[in-house]
C-alpha cells in the first residue's frame, strides 16, 4: 500500500487496507514480491502525476517477471486522470476513484477473471469511507472522518471536483467510532474534513462541530485534534468548546493562504486579513498557549510586491508556531490555471525564501519561549529522523515535536512528562521524565496491527431525541 497526499488519503488507505484484510489479503513480508500493489494518489501536491507514473514505471519489469501480480491505482489523481492512467500504463489492472473505495476487492477479482483492466470512477459518493473496516498503522492515534467533499470554490484548488460536495456523517456514527477506538486503547484522535467547521450544514445545525468536540471529549479520549477549518466558518462557539473541553489539544491549523485582501478575493477565499487576525486574537484570549499553524501560497497569479508585503505583515502579526509554505504552481482544471498574470518563477522563489526566513525566526522565538517548561509528550514512531538507540521522539499536547534521550522500557504510545531544555525552529529538546505506560504501548510492543470495524449505526444527531 503506497499513499501520497493529505491526511484524508491516509485515512482512505487505512480503509482500503481493512477491506483487503477482510478479502483475505495479507501484508507482504519485507523484501518479498507482492501479489498486489495499491497506489492511493494525490492530485494537489506538485509533481503528483510524475511521482505516480515514475513508480508505475519501476513496477513494470517486476510485473513482467510475475504475471499474476496486480496493480491498482485509486485516489484523487485516479479520479482526475481516469482512463489516462491505463493509456499511459496499460499493465495497471484496476483504476478506482475517491467515491468508490469500497469497490476495490470486487474490481480486483473482476480484473483477474476477465483478464482486462477495470476502470470504475463514480461522480458521487457510493459508501461513506468511514463505514468501511480499517487497519491502522498506529496503536495510539487514529484519524476519524466527520465529512467528505467540499462546498468551497477556491480558484487554486481542485479538491471539490475530485471529492465532490460536502457530505457530513451523522454525529452518532462519529462518536460510535471514537468510542470503539477508546476501547482499543487509542489515546489521540484527529477529526478530519476538508472544512471541519462547516460540519452540520447538511442536517441544519450550525453549531454541530462545537457540540461534536464536547461530546468527543466525554468519551475518554486524552487528545482530540481536528483539521482543517476554514476562517469563513470558524465561530466563537467552536473556540469556547475547545477551551472548555480538556481533551481538545491547544493547537489549531488555520489556513491563511495570503495576507493580501486582493489576492484572497481572487482566490475566492471568503474572509479578509482583518477577520483572520481577529479569529487568532479570540482563540488566544481563551486558549493563551495555543500553537497555531497555517498554510500560505506565495506567487498566486497577479500577486504584486505590495500584496506579498501584506502577507509578510500578517505573518508577523499572527506569530504562527509554524507554516506550510508553497510556491504557487498551476493545477489543470482550476480557474487560476487560466489566469493571465502568472508571476515569474524567479520572483516566486525569491518571495518564498523571504517568507520562510521570517517564519523560521518567529517559530524559533516561540520555541525558545518554551524552554524551562514541563510538557506532556505522547511518544511516537518514525517521526524523528534521528531516532535511534539514544533518542526518542513524541508530540506535546500543542503538537510540537519533542526529542528526548531514549528511556529504557518506554514504547510508542506511552506518555512521558519532561522538562524542555532546548529549542530549534521545528522541534524542542527535553530531559527524561516519568513514563506512564499505556495499552497502546503494550499493543505496539506486541506488534499488534489494530483494526476497526466499519461503523454505520444511523444514530440521531447530537441533541436530537433518540
Amino acid at each position: 500500500m503506497r499513499t501520497f497526499g493529505c491526511q484524508m488519503n491516509v485515512h482512505d488507505s487505512e480503509r482500503i487496507s481493512g477491506l483487503l484484510d477482510e478479502a483475505g489479503y495479507l501484508p507482504v513480508e519485507a523484501g518479498a514480491t507482492p501479489d498486489l500493489v495499491v497506489f492511493n494518489t494525490c492530485a494537489v501536491r506538485e509533481n503528483a502525476d510524475n511521482k505516480l507514473y515514475g513508480n508505475l514505471g519501476h513496477l513494470k519489469p517486476v510485473k513482467d517477471a510475475n504475471p499474476g501480480m496486480q496493480i491498482a491505482v485509486g485516489g484523487c489523481l485516479a479520479q482526475k486522470d481516469q482512463g489516462l492512467i491505463v493509456a499511459k500504463a496499460p499493465y495497471v489492472d484496476v483504476v478506482f476513484g475517491t467515491h468508490n473505495v469500497g469497490s476495490l476487492p470486487v474490481l480486483l477479482e473482476r480484473a483477474r477473471v476477465e483478464n482486462e483492466a477495470q476502470v470504475e470512477l463514480l461522480e458521487s459518493l457510493e459508501v461513506f469511507p468511514s463505514t468501511l473496516p480499517a487497519r491502522r498503522e498506529s496503536t495510539y492515534s487514529a484519524w476519524v472522518s466527520i465529512s467528505v467533499g467540499c462546498d468551497n470554490t477556491c480558484t487554486f484548488c481542485i479538491v471539490p471536483s475530485l471529492r465532490g460536495k460536502e457530505e457530513d456523517r451523522r454525529p452518532g456514527d462519529v462518536l460510535a467510532e471514537v468510542e470503539v477506538l477508546v476501547a482499543q486503547g487509542v489515546l489521540e484522535v484527529t477529526l478530519l474534513g476538508q472544512n471541519v467547521n462547516s460540519y452540520g450544514r447538511s442536517f441544519g445545525d450550525r453549531e454541530a462541530f462545537g457540540k461534536l468536540l464536547r461530546a468527543a471529549g466525554r468519551t475518554g479520549l486524552e487528545r482530540i485534534r481536528f483539521t482543517s477549518p476554514h476562517p469563513r466558518d470558524f465561530t466563537d462557539d467552536v473556540i469556547t468548546a475547545m477551551a472548555e473541553t480538556p481533551a481538545v489539544c491547544p493547537s489549531l491549523h488555520m489556513p491563511l493562504q495570503s495576507g493580501s485582501d486582493d489576492v484572497l478575493r481572487r482566490m475566492r477565499r471568503s474572509y479578509r486579513s482583518e477577520r483572520f487576525l481577529g479569529i487568532l486574537d479570540r482563540v488566544r484570549a481563551q486558549i493563551p498557549d495555543a500553537a497555531i499553524t497555517t498554510d500560505i501560497i506565495v506567487g498566486f497569479p497577479g500577486e504584486t510586491d505590495e500584496d506579498f508585503q501584506r502577507t509578510l505583515d500578517v505573518v508577523a502579526a499572527s506569530r504562527f508556531a509554524g507554516a506550510f509554505t508553497f510556491q504557487y504552481s498551476t493545477r489543470p482544471g482550476t480557474p487560476a490555471a487560466d489566469y493571465p498574470d502568472q508571476v515569474p518563477p524567479a520572483v516566486v522563489a525569491e518571495r518564498y525564501q523571504r517568507l520562510v526566513a521570517l517564519q523560521e525566526q518567529i517559530s524559533y522565538e516561540q520555541m525558545q519561549g518554551l524552554v524551562g517548561r514541563t510538557v506532556e509528550v505522547l511518544l511516537s514512531q518514525g517521526e524523528g529522523r534521528k531516532d535511534g538507540p539514544d533518542q526518542m521522539t513524541g508530540r506535546a499536547r500543542d503538537n510540537r515535536l519533542v526529542h528526548l534521550p531514549r528511556i529504557d522500557g518506554a514504547r510508542p504510545g506511552d506518555v512521558v512528562t519532561v522538562e524542555v531544555t532546548g529549542a530549534a525552529p521545528h522541534y524542542l529538546r527535553a530531559l527524561q521524565g516519568p513514563v506512564r505506560r499505556t495499552r497502546a504501548g503494550d499493543a505496539w510492543e506486541a506488534g499488534t496491527r489494530p483494526s476497526t470495524p466499519g461503523v454505520n449505526l444511523g444514530m440521531p444527531r447530537i441533541g436530537a431525541p433518540a
